[in-house]
């Protein structure tokens, strides 16, 4: 009998609330700064002295309309009160997922927070990263990210003066100078400013999870791996949940079933047995995203997914 291991896995939105049930803790609303400056509700898990958050949940793509995405006016502020609340309600460590903003302002908003860097001091701080950008450049937090964010060409330009200015300001206030440190240009820059204002650890945020979750047990009797995500592309082979999978499957073949699936070689060549596209090409998102239409989907994926497994 064919024993297949699922393993979808954010480290954006939605992480919090997984990784918090895995491990049997509780979640823990909390109001905050939303990205636009309006006052949502985010949450931290906590299991004993352990904080789990992800930035998502603060200042995330999700909590924007489309119409009004715009990362020059987006805050990070959010995610310094999130901080706040988890170690005021006796956390000692934190596990913060980087991925899902809405921002690009290297952390800035989140420095506004009155005595985050004090409060700060002593607690033990991981930072999940899922890709290895830089603060700066071609494939800095402005240049690769923005867009997705809302940013045409223009902003994008504007968003790199800023980012330089910030990193400068960085480099005066903490000595740290991110501009070309891996990983630093995640979740807008927060990466670099986490680690530079807070000492904050950059991990790899799919490799923390795994052995958080005993994923190398989980496989020992599997003949497959399935792992996905909401699209793939090339940033996929950059770090991201799947491919962190790929690297610890030992051999197993992993598929990649993905809303929509973009460089399709690309992946192929990276080691995939299979690349599995749920969404077919000329649906917009607005209208994959409606449930009906995506357990639809889902069910036809599916039975696509029957031939390389199969096969």
């Amino acid at each position: 009998m064919l024993r297949s291991a699922w393993f979808l896995f954010p480290t954006g939105e939605g992480m919090t609330e997984i990784l918090t049930e895995s491990l049997g803790g509780k979640l823990v609303p909390v109001e905050v700064t939303g990205p636009m400056g309006e006052i949502v509700e985010a949450r931290f898990g906590r299991v004993g002295k352990t904080a789990i958050l992800d930035v998502a949940s603060a200042c995330g793509l999700n909590l924007v309309p489309k119409e009004r995405r715009n990362p020059l006016i987006a805050t990070s502020k959010g995610v310094g009160e999130l901080i706040v609340a988890a170690i005021n309600s006796g956390c000692e460590e934190l596990l913060i997922g980087l991925g899902g903003s809405a921002t690009c302002d290297g952390g800035e908003g989140m420095m506004t927070v009155p005595g985050l860097r004090n409060i700060a001091l002593g607690v033990k701080i991981k930072a999940l990263c899922d890709v290895d950008n830089p603060f700066l450049g071609i494939r800095g937090a402005a240049r690769v990210f923005a867009p997705q964010k809302g940013a045409d060409s223009q902003m994008v330009d504007d968003l790199e003066t800023r980012m330089e200015i910030q990193a400068a300001r960085i480099l005066s206030q903490t000595g740290v100078d991110v501009s070309m440190m891996h990983g630093a240009g995640a979740a807008g820059g927060l990466g670099g400013a986490l680690h530079a204002y807070l000492g904050a650890e950059l991990v790899p945020g799919i490799e923390t999870v795994l052995d958080i979750l005993g994923f190398d047990k989980e496989i020992v009797d599997a003949d497959l791996i399935i792992t996905g995500e909401g699209a793939s592309d090339l940033q996929t082979l950059s770090g991201k949940v799947p491919m962190g999978v790929l690297r610890r499957s030992s051999g197993i073949p992993v598929i990649l079933v993905s809303g929509r699936v973009k460089d399709h070689d690309s992946i192929l060549a990276a080691g995939f047995a299979a690349a599995i596209q749920i969404t077919p090409d000329g649906i917009p998102t607005s209208e994959a995203i409606k449930p009906y239409i995506a357990r639809e989907n889902l069910r036809l994926a599916a039975g696509r997914l029957i031939v390389p497994i199969m096969g």
